[in-house]
């Protein structure tokens, strides 16, 4: 386990289920802690940070769907909410009391795991794109349109630095024809030209590009530092 895997609260008075849930999560690289009770998980939650909760609907004291309601917006955390009960209504009344999920008991651990994860990717903070694109020895103002090589401007022409700021704005991210076009202004057809006059001035052999990626049948990728 590393300290930057994701930290899981699982609520549930079945200490059975507890035992399992938490191997099982911890087997598939989470941290986890457990609370028999909504008073149990309220306590922890003051002296532990969490990523994201797993709570049972049918508790001793509080059940879940009022604890889910009650803590969501303070404790600002996702949860997925597990019941016995799987009808539509109480699936429904689950979702309205906060919940993220809501999976209905019995249940394949994988199935919660892919759940989590999917939990957790929505409720990631979204990070706000770099001012400046760093790629082998090249750096992409992205406000300015501004190529630098070591420190030196490379010439683009207009088009040229609109579609690098497309690129720019979405490192790692495979980028459709379509979705270039639209955001660069340039036509959907001339993409390819583009991405092959920019090639020329980025890579050092552009039919093995480096950084400016064609990924088949779905569109190009910049591969900077941080992708």
């Amino acid at each position: 386990m590393n300290p930057g895997d994701p930290h899981i609260l699982v609520v549930d008075d079945d200490r059975r289920l507890q035992q399992l849930l938490q191997k099982y999560l911890m087997e598939n690289g989470f941290l986890v802690s457990t609370a028999e009770s909504a008073a149990d998980a309220e306590a922890k939650l003051q002296s532990l940070t969490f990523d994201l909760m797993i709570v049972d609907v049918m508790m001793p004291g509080e059940d879940g769907m009022s604890f889910t309601q009650r803590i969501r917006d303070k404790a600002g955390i996702p949860i997925v909410m597990l019941t016995a009960r799987g009808e539509g209504d109480d699936r429904i009344a689950g979702l309205e009391s906060g919940a993220d999920d809501y999976l209905p008991k019995p249940f394949e651990p994988r199935e919660l795991v892919l759940r989590v994860r999917s939990v957790l990717r929505r409720n990631e903070p979204q990070r706000p794109p770099d001012a400046v694109a760093r790629f082998g020895p090249f750096s992409f103002d992205v406000e300015r349109m501004e190529l630098l090589r070591d420190g030196t401007t490379v010439a683009l022409t207009s088009r040229e630095a609109a579609l690098l700021k497309v690129f720019a704005r979405n490192p790692g991210a495979t980028l459709s024809r379509m979705r270039l076009s639209q955001q660069s202004g340039s036509g959907e057809r001339t993409i390819d030209v583009q991405v092959t006059r920019l090639r020329r001035k980025i890579e050092d052999d552009p039919r093995m590009p480096r950084f400016l990626q064609t990924v088949w049948g779905e569109g190009y990728v910049l591969r900077t530092e941080h992708s």
